[in-house]
């Protein structure tokens, strides 16, 4: 069974796997040294960075098939840590980050991703993919004596020609064939032509210089203190939590694709142990990526190999590729990138929003929304709790009783539902101390108390039945609430 298992995760269809991989590493280069120039570092760091994570995730992470690299989502988070202290401060606080994130996988909390909602799923998604077409829009600038500016006449053309030419290859090419990856053949053959024609259009070698050597273990010269260790530690929280948020999320979209369930908390220690690694090998900090994974699964990446060839090949375009490509049109790699934000999008949650509960609309909208205009984490925190106040409200106006006066001088209250925080004061409007009979009594039957709002709730009915002069008896209370009951030292006989 074990060798089974060994030899799909590893061997099956190792062709498509290796094409696959091929095809997400060239993906992965201009995004590692965009991130980097956004982080303020040395490009070869996100490159050492996305050699070292991409392949360690995927030897011995949870999920098959799932590309990881230097992100920038985390990016965008040190960059006044940069700033401010030195990329010294930031190989430290990539180390930290990593053991946190370790720490989270060992103490097997990645369950937790199962308490985001399917709207918030969709809103991440939706998000996601919008960042990633917009970033694709930087590279239609170019730097001027004045600044930054639009690329106009014929540089637009050929850039817009070549995109075009691109995404019409991988939307077309599987009508024909789905032997070689179709994002692999519009690369390759979008780059032949430009460097045949001797277009000019700019290449991967205009963002950064890429050759170097094998990345050198070098242990951050920072202070080993407590000045360091507070200096450092609120940037390593949010990069673990970003990390693991998106690694998370792109965990559970890899499973819908696949139709498979991989292992969250290996993944998050694998994570995290590939981000110490980076963090001693002078490299970025990273977690998985959506794009780059849905270009990997889209060419049938499914197995630990396509992830293992990507990392390798980042080392390999490093050490002795970097002439080749440097060749490569960035107009390639952006079609690529519009076609992977398109099938990225959840359309269909643009169908369902009329459909769908005006709270999971909100929430779908809100993650959107936030997603692009801050980032990750804080949008899922705030699906997340704009999911459960809409829960806990649906719930509270749930909360209903039957009342029976079918026996002279006494009334009967059974009311249903969860008494909680939110459902206690509709839950007391349901009685009439002062038109109730002398005796009335609460049959719990149907009711759950959840929390200690629930006893509050049940003292203070008690009170004031008890002002006007009136008894109150409650019957069939379940272990649990009677449990509950007797901890808080309340008294229902």
């Amino acid at each position: 069974m074990l060798s089974n298992t060994f030899r799909e995760e590893w061997f099956s269809n190792i062709q498509k796997n290796v094409l696959a991989g091929l095809t997400s590493s060239f993906a992965l280069v201009p995004e590692c040294i965009a991130f980097a120039l956004v982080a303020q570092v040395n490009p070869l760091m996100g490159l050492y960075g996305a050699f070292i994570i991409c392949a360690m995730t995927a030897i011995f992470g949870g999920r098959p098939g799932m590309i990881s690299g230097a992100a920038g989502s985390m990016a965008v988070v040190i960059v006044a840590l940069v700033a401010r202290h030195g990329v010294q401060y930031l190989l430290a606080t990539v180390v930290l980050s990593g053991i946190l994130m370790a720490l989270f996988g060992l103490l097997r909390l990645g369950k937790l991703i199962r308490m985001v909602p399917h709207p918030v799923m969709l809103g991440f998604v939706n998000g996601l993919a919008i960042i990633i077409a917009m970033a694709q829009l930087e590279h239609f600038r170019h730097a001027t004596p004045q600044g930054d500016q639009w690329l106009q006449g014929t540089p637009l053309l050929i850039m817009c020609g070549l995109v075009a030419l691109t995404m019409a290859i991988v939307y077309v090419l599987p009508r024909f064939t789905k032997a070689v990856p179709p994002a692999l053949v519009a690369i390759l053959g979008v780059g032949l032509l430009s460097y045949g024609l001797n277009l000019p259009t700019r290449t991967l070698g205009d963002l950064a210089h890429m050759a170097g050597g094998l990345p050198v273990l070098h242990f951050p010269t920072v202070p080993l203190s407590l000045e360091t260790l507070q200096i450092i530690l609120p940037y390593a929280s949010l990069m673990a939590m970003v990390g693991l948020l998106e690694t998370l999320l792109t965990f559970n979209l890899t499973d819908e694709i696949t139709g498979t369930r991989g292992q969250p908390n290996r993944e998050c220690i694998a994570l995290g142990a590939s981000n110490v690694v980076s963090g001693l090998f002078g490299g970025m900090g990273g977690c998985a990526m959506i794009g780059q994974t849905m270009i990997n699964l889209s060419s049938g990446g499914r197995s630990r190999l396509s992830g293992v060839t990507s990392g390798i090949m980042i080392l390999l375009f490093i050490l002795f590729l970097s002439p080749l490509i440097a060749q490569i049109p960035l107009a390639a790699l952006v079609g690529v990138m519009f076609v992977v934000a398109h099938e990225t999008f959840a359309w269909g949650s643009l169908r369902v929003l009329g459909k769908v509960p005006p709270q999971d609309a909100l929430v779908i909208v809100a993650v959107t929304i936030i997603t692009v205009f801050t980032d990750l984490a804080t949008a899922v925190l705030c699906g997340i709790v704009i999911a459960a106040l809409a829960f806990a409200w649906q719930h509270a106006l749930d909360v209903r009783a039957d009342i029976d006066d079918t026996e002279t001088g006494l009334r009967t209250y059974r009311p249903h539902g969860t008494l909680f925080f939110a459902s206690t004061a509709h839950f007391l409007d349901l009685f009439a101390p002062s038109t109730d009979p002398a005796r009335v009594v609460l049959d719990c039957r149907h009711l759950h108390m959840a929390d200690h709002s629930a006893i509050a709730a049940l003292e203070r009915l008690y009170e004031r039945y008890e002002k006007v002069g009136k008894h109150l008896q409650v019957v069939h209370l379940s272990k649990r609430n009677e449990l509950l009951l007797q901890r808080a030292g309340v008294d229902v006989s």
